[in-house]
């Protein structure tokens, strides 16, 4: 079982007919008055923190991008991380950036 659904819209085929995917490009995202600031603790995640904080965990990289965060999904403990709260338009950019 992949963890990972496989999608058709990001699939393409390569000039020698094999199947390649298309890298996923995300939208910078910029601060807002409306931005919630937290310490992450021993027990925080990016994908339980976006469950907590959007109610969807697959949400994750929306608070990874905020706070520059790769290759990781453990925040270190004591960082102060930004929430941000308009995800609707964060979505949005993302869609369009890889539509």
């Amino acid at each position: 079982m992949n963890r990972y659904p496989r999608t058709s819209n990001n699939i393409t085929n390569r000039y020698d007919g094999k199947q390649v995917f298309f890298t996923t490009r995300y939208p910078i995202i910029p601060t807002s008055n409306s931005d919630i600031y937290i310490t992450a603790g021993s027990e925080d995640f990016l994908d339980s923190l976006a469950l907590k904080f959007y109610k969807d965990s697959t949400l994750w990289w929306i608070i990874a991008q905020a706070n520059n965060i790769k290759g990781t999904m453990k925040p270190k403990i004591g960082q102060q991380l930004r929430i941000p709260k308009n995800i609707d338009l964060i979505i949005a950019r993302f869609n369009r950036a890889n539509s």
